[in-house]
């Protein structure tokens, strides 16, 4: 039986710099974590909390480039979203603009916009994975506090987690 590593997730709120900074360890090496989360093949099996699915519409992970993709319900609903890579720092870090969107990818002017800035770091057998979102306001911070966005992030990095697990195998 493999057991499941006791890995740190840190969700901290600063309303006045209309941010959240999520930190996360996972066991595995950097450049495999990296890949996790920047090949489409691989974000489509965990990006999504359960007992939601991922699917791709496209995918150009390069600066300029955006990810279009959508979490789908087990009743096959589709949540759409949008992520413009803005600026890659290859297996250390990228920033992407992040955006409730569409089927055709146009964003919803009515749910707040974030940038990510994703980095990752070397800790011996671990990586860490530190992402903070920016906010317009702390309004759009607490909106989506309100809609989920602790529990449904903690579920989707257990997920990587599960996925890291099948490939160290």
């Amino acid at each position: 039986m493999i057991m499941k590593p006791d890995l740190r997730f840190d969700f901290a709120v600063d309303k006045t710099k209309h941010c959240i900074t999520v930190k996360r360890e996972f066991a595995a090496k950097r450049q495999l974590v990296w890949d996790c989360y920047t090949k489409q093949e691989l974000l489509d099996q965990w990006f999504a909390p359960k007992p939601l699915t991922t699917k791709t519409k496209h995918m150009e992970f390069k600066e300029g480039g955006y990810w279009h993709y959508a979490m789908v319900m087990p009743d096959g609903q589709e949540f759409w979203s949008r992520q413009d890579y803005q600026s890659i720092n290859p297996i250390d870090g990228y920033v992407a603009l992040d955006a409730f969107s569409d089927e055709t990818g146009a964003v919803n002017p009515d749910l707040p916009r974030a940038r990510w800035d994703v980095g990752f770091t070397d800790l011996q057998t671990r990586t860490l994975v530190t992402t903070i979102v920016f906010y317009e306001s702390a309004e759009d911070v607490q909106k989506v506090i309100d809609m989920g966005l602790k529990d449904g992030l903690a579920s989707t990095l257990e997920r990587l987690d599960e996925l890291l697990l099948t490939m160290a195998a």
